[in-house]
């Protein structure tokens, strides 16, 4: 179990509380595809993945990112308890999906890159070790299924 500080706490839920889902879903699932080109391979019936331009226009790939925003807001809802919050999730990406437990890593990466780039200067170290905290929990918790 992990530990949380109210400001911790305090943080996280600003962060979300600003959060233009469908802007930052986007971004950063297509920085993920376009970054790390590798994790398209989950994406094959989504279209055409051939470029760059063609991920940023995806449609497909704008809606699963606020989705995966959305799968976040979990998390937040859940701090005390990520891991059985994200243990069906977990499960479904291990063995129905069949996904690479480190591209959960990748996209968060991804995500810390375009809400710092969002938040500018209010981006400061103690923001960024607590989402950072934040996202090492539910990273942990998707890849916690995997055998």
């Amino acid at each position: 179990m992990v530990e949380w500080t109210d400001s911790e706490r305090a943080i996280i839920t600003s962060i979300f509380s600003n959060l233009d889902y469908e802007e930052i879903g986007r971004k950063s699932l297509c920085r993920c595809l376009i970054v790390y080109p590798w994790t398209q391979r989950y994406f094959g019936g989504f279209g055409n993945l051939y470029n760059a331009e063609t991920i940023l226009c995806n449609p497909l790939i704008a809606a699963h990112g606020t989705k995966i925003l959305h799968g976040l807001d979990r998390a937040l809802k859940n701090m005390d308890d990520i891991k059985s919050t994200y243990a069906e999730l977990s499960l479904l990406h291990s063995d129905k999906l069949h996904v690479d437990p480190d591209n959960f890593r990748l996209l968060a990466d991804c995500l810390t890159v375009v809400i710092a780039a969002k938040m500018g200067p209010a981006f400061t170290v103690d923001t960024q070790v607590a989402w950072q905290k934040f996202l090492s929990v539910v990273v942990s918790a998707l890849g916690r299924q995997y055998h």
